[in-house]
């Protein structure tokens, strides 16, 4: 059982949420004629083990959703959480601090915001008041609030935070254009949750990828240059291998740093 499916059951027997099946992805489009690219991952209970095969669907959006009216929805594959979760809850939407000490986190600056849209089989509309968690390590591939044998920054929350969707269903973040660690492509972590209180709702965990070429001109720069030549590339990394092509940002260089959208639905139950 994954880091992911033990947070979860520790808390309750609640379902967790879930990706559209292949079929039901068609069923939205034929509904809603919004564009969606879909990953095949089998409907599952808490316990369950990740299905890894991907698959796409896309329809020709109607004149509707060409004027903006319906959102295009994209629908990713869960991902492992990862040994770093902490449910810090910090609600502020810059996460480069340390909130005890306001240290900053040194690194080249990435706006990231998620668009996150609601799938109930028959529309595809902004996702309002979804709690939306990101982390990630920084520049010298450290994480912040946890132990490990290569460091402990137990006392610290850097780079982690999270922000509820506004009416349009977006959360934006100013954090750092994340470091590199060995065995791992470049990536950050993310989970989107209904009320994580409730007895019943949504949890879906994923990372997000960068494209090589991006992430070896940022490691040129310092201070990522002090790390030296990363290791291991998208196609190398198992994690991303399991639908790490749909989880990829496309950032667009702006005059402090980048910035990235993902938009991504997600199945209400």
């Amino acid at each position: 059982m994954s880091h992911s499916q033990h947070h979860v059951a520790d808390d309750d027997d609640r379902p967790i949420g879930r990706v559209l099946s292949r079929r039901e992805a068609l069923a939205v489009l034929a509904a809603a004629g919004a564009t969606i690219m879909a990953a095949t991952i089998a409907p599952r209970a808490l316990g369950q083990a990740d299905a890894g095969a991907t698959a796409s669907a896309s329809a020709t959006p109607t004149s509707a959703a060409s004027e903006g009216v319906i959102p295009t929805c994209v629908v990713s594959p869960e991902l492992t959480e990862g040994p770093y979760f902490v449910d810090v809850q910090l609600d502020r939407s810059d996460i480069r601090s340390d909130p005890a000490s306001g240290v900053v986190r040194e690194g080249l600056p990435l706006e990231l915001s998620f668009l996150v849209s609601r799938l109930d089989g028959s529309s595809c509309l902004p996702f309002e008041g979804a709690l939306v968690d990101v982390w990630h390590c920084d520049a010298a591939g450290i994480y912040s609030a946890v132990q490990d044998p290569r460091f402990d920054t137990s006392a610290e929350q850097f780079l982690r935070g999270y922000q509820r969707t506004d009416a349009d269903g977006r959360a934006t973040f100013t954090t750092i254009y994340p470091g590199w660690y060995s065995g791992r492509a470049v990536h950050i972590h993310f989970k989107i949750r209904s009320e994580p209180d409730a007895d019943s709702g949504l949890e879906l965990t994923s990372q997000l990828f960068f494209d090589d070429e991006v992430s070896r001109s940022v490691f040129a720069l310092l201070p990522y240059a002090d790390k030296g030549e990363h290791d291991t590339p998208n196609e190398r990394d198992m994690i991303y291998g399991q639908g790490g092509e749909l989880l990829e940002l496309t950032v667009e260089p702006v005059e402090s740093g980048y910035r990235a959208v993902f938009p991504i639905g997600v199945l209400v139950p």
